[in-house]
C-alpha cells in the first residue's frame, strides 16, 4: 500500500478528531524517520516532547524487550519488583518525596487536582466543596471533560459540558490578577511553566518565583504541569529551574518513558502525597513493570548522554539564527532550550502552509494556534543535523518574501 491508501483507511474508520499532515511514518530513529514509501525526514516535533531521547532509542528497546517477555503487569493488587527502582530513581533526580504513578499526562493532572483539593480540606481546612484552583487562559493540560472545562479555547470545550466547578481562570502571566484572586479557598495554582500547546508562551521574567512566594503566604499549593516542558525540553531537567524555585507538586509524562510507553506520574512532598489513601485513588496500569522499567532507563539515558545540556547549548545556538531571519511572514521568535515556537503575522496564511512546505524539505514540524510554527527536535539530534534543519526553514520562511523586518525575540533560549 502507498501513502494515499493508508490514508483512505484512516479516514474510513477512523474518528476524526485530528488533521495531520499527510506522511504516513513506518519507522523512526534517533532525529529521523521513514514513510512507507521509503522517503526520510527529519523530526522536528518529537512526539509533543515524549521522544526527547529520540525515535527508539536503542537502550530503551533493549530494556522493553528484556523486560516485556518476563513480567509486564500486576495491577497495584500485587508488588513487583521494578517500581521500588522507579519511586527510588525518580525521587533522587527530582528531590521530590513521593511518587505516584499513572500512564497519561491528563490522568497525572486529575491526580494532582484530587490531592489538591484533598489537601485543601484535610490539611489546610477549607470548608466542604469550597477548594478553588487557579488556572490559566491558553492552558493546556489534557483532554478529560474536568481539564477542558477549565480550557479557554472554544474548541475544546464546545459540546461537552456542562463542566465540573472549581476553578477560576486567570489571564497568563499577569501577577496581579492572581493576587486579587487569592483567598482561603485557594487549594492550589496549577500553570505550565512555558506554554506548549498555547504557542511556546513564556511568563515574563520573575514571575514563577512571584508565584512561589504568594503561594506560600497564603498556604496553597503551586502546581506546576511539566509534561511537555520538563525532562529536558528548555535547557534545564525542568523549566521551573530557570527561576530557582521548587513547586509543591510536579506533573510529568511524555519523555518519562522516551515514546516507548504511556508514563506519568505527580510527585509532591509527604504531606500532599500523604493525603491518599488505600482505594481512594489508583489506576490498573499505573505503575507497572514494563512501563517502569522502561522509564527508568528512559531517565538514565537523559543524565547519561547530558542530553539536557545539548538542549541549552543548541537551543541558544538556534536561536541566534533564527533571530537573523529577514522574513515578510514572521511576527516573533519565543524559545528556551530546543524549544522554539515561531510566531507567524496573520497575513501570512496561517503556520499550516509552512509545515507542508517543510514536509516536502523532508523536515517535519506541526502548526500550533493556528499562526505559530513549533520547533521541538528530538534532544539527540547534533550540530549538524540541526544547521541542516534550520537551512530549510529559513528558506521556506524567506521565500517569495521581500521586505522582512527585524525579528521580535520575546525571549531567548539559555
Amino acid at each position: 500500500m502507498n501513502t494515499s491508501d493508508y490514508i483512505a483507511i484512516e479516514d474510513q474508520f477512523g474518528a476524526r478528531n485530528y488533521k495531520p499532515l499527510d506522511v504516513v511514518i513506518e519507522r523512526g530513529e534517533g532525529v529521523w524517520v521513514w514513510d512507507v514509501e521509503g522517503k526520510q525526514y527529519m523530526d522536528l516535533l518529537a512526539a509533543y516532547s515524549a521522544v526527547n531521547q529520540g525515535h527508539c532509542h536503542p537502550k530503551i528497546v533493549a530494556t522493553m524487550l528484556e523486560q516485556a517477555p518476563r513480567l509486564a503487569l500486576t495491577s497495584r493488587a500485587f508488588r513487583n519488583d521494578k517500581l521500588g527502582r522507579f519511586y527510588e530513581y525518580l525521587c533522587e533526580l527530582t528531590g521530590f518525596d513521593k511518587v505516584l504513578p499513572m500512564n497519561t499526562g491528563a490522568e497525572a493532572v486529575e491526580t494532582a487536582i484530587k490531592a489538591a483539593r484533598k489537601w485543601a480540606y484535610t490539611v489546610k481546612g477549607v470548608a466542604a466543596d469550597q477548594a478553588k484552583i487557579l488556572v490559566f487562559t491558553n492552558n493546556f493540560h489534557g483532554r478529560t471533560t474536568m481539564i477542558v472545562g477549565f480550557s479557554s479555547e472554544p474548541e475544546y470545550r464546545d459540546g461537552y459540558g456542562p463542566f465540573a466547578p472549581g476553578f477560576e481562570i486567570l489571564p497568563y502571566g499577569e501577577f496581579d490578577a492572581v493576587a486579587e484572586a487569592m483567598d482561603e479557598n485557594v487549594a492550589a495554582i496549577l500553570i505550565e511553566p512555558i506554554q506548549g500547546e498555547g504557542g511556546i508562551i513564556i511568563p515574563p521574567d520573575g514571575y514563577l518565583k512571584k508565584l512561589r512566594q504568594l503561594t506560600e503566604e497564603h498556604r496553597a499549593l503551586l502546581m506546576l504541569d511539566e509534561i511537555q516542558s520538563g525532562l529536558g525540553r528548555t535547557g534545564k531537567l525542568f523549566a521551573y529551574e530557570h527561576e530557582g524555585i521548587r513547586p509543591d507538586v510536579l506533573i510529568v509524562g511524555k519523555a518519562l518513558s522516551g515514546g516507548m510507553y504511556p508514563v506519568s506520574a505527580m510527585l509532591a512532598s509527604n504531606e500532599v502525597m500523604d493525603v491518599f489513601r488505600p482505594g481512594q485513588h489508583g489506576s490498573t496500569y499505573g505503575g507497572n513493570p514494563l512501563a517502569t522499567a522502561v522509564a527508568v532507563t528512559a531517565l538514565e539515558v537523559l543524565v547519561e548522554e547530558a542530553l539536557v545540556e545539548n538542549s541549552a547549548r543548541l537551543g541558544r545556538y538556534a536561536m541566534e539564527r533564527l533571530v537573523k531571519l529577514n522574513s515578510p511572514y514572521v511576527k516573533e521568535l519565543r524559545g528556551r532550550g530546543l524549544w522554539i515556537g515561531i510566531e507567524l503575522h496573520p497575513e501570512a496564511g496561517g503556520a499550516r502552509r509552512f509545515c507542508e512546505a517543510l514536509q516536502h524539505r523532508g523536515v517535519l514540524c506541526k502548526e500550533t494556534h493556528e499562526h505559530v510554527i513549533r520547533i521541538a527536535p528530538p534532544l539527540v539530534i547534533t550540530r549538524e543535523q540541526l544547521d541542516w534543519a534550520l537551512e530549510h526553514i529559513e528558506a521556506v520562511l524567506s521565500e517569495s518574501g521581500s521586505g522582512g523586518q527585524p525579528v521580535k525575540v520575546l525571549a531567548e533560549a539559555v
